[in-house]
């Protein structure tokens, strides 16, 4: 469980094929810290840690994982968001993440804000899915490349989000552009609401 608050940017240093996975090792300041089988948000995917050395980490993505999310796209050199999971015992400063990212959104649209900057992002309609709660709302929550935002301006199929500058240059939000394809994951409570409905 996590709360979509980004500790930091990892940056990926190396990629292995194994099969239909991908082994990603990144490396950040709070590698020292990690441990074998603990659970890291990596864009908002959940990925366990597998190997621990010197400063870097490796977590594998499998296939499915891969086809979901951007993760497959990721290069050498790239900058990640990271959350390690949530602590129990204090603020829940983002919202409740899982760490399980429904798919992607392209960006369409940047546009300044008086210093802060919206940003709009489209995703594949899919009826059966928005009636099972995978939609926005207004002022509800989403998670963007792990990042727990506000939503604004949804329609059926896009939402829109305001990045304040500290956002900005703290997460890969400052590597999107149109065209950028992020994860996204919907709020968890609006789906068990869409289920309560399912089952009346």
């Amino acid at each position: 469980m996590f709360s979509g608050i980004v500790e930091e940017m990892a940056t990926l240093v190396a990629l292995k094929n194994d099969k239909e996975n991908v082994d990603l090792t990144l490396t950040c300041s709070f590698t020292d810290e990690l441990k074998i089988d603990q659970s890291v948000a990596h864009n908002g995917v959940c990925l366990t840690v597998v190997a621990i050395d010197g400063d870097r980490y490796t977590v594998t993505a499998m296939k499915e994982t891969l086809d979901r999310s951007n993760l497959g796209e990721l290069k050498v050199g790239d900058r990640v968001n990271v959350e390690r999971s949530m602590l129990m015992n204090g603020r829940l400063d983002g919202h409740i993440v899982q760490g399980h990212v429904d798919g992607t959104a392209v960006c369409k649209d940047m546009r300044d804000a008086d210093g802060s900057t919206y940003y709009t992002f489209e995703y594949k309609f899919d009826r059966e899915m928005a009636e099972r709660g995978y939609f926005t709302v207004d002022k509800g929550s989403v998670t963007v490349n792990g990042v727990s935002l506000t939503v604004c301006n949804p329609t059926e199929n896009s939402f829109t989000v305001a990045i304040i500058p500290y956002t900005h240059d703290n997460t890969n939000f400052c590597d999107i552009k149109v065209g950028t394809r992020v994860n996204i994951e919907f709020d968890i409570l609006g789906k068990y609401i869409a289920r309560l409905q399912q089952l009346k």
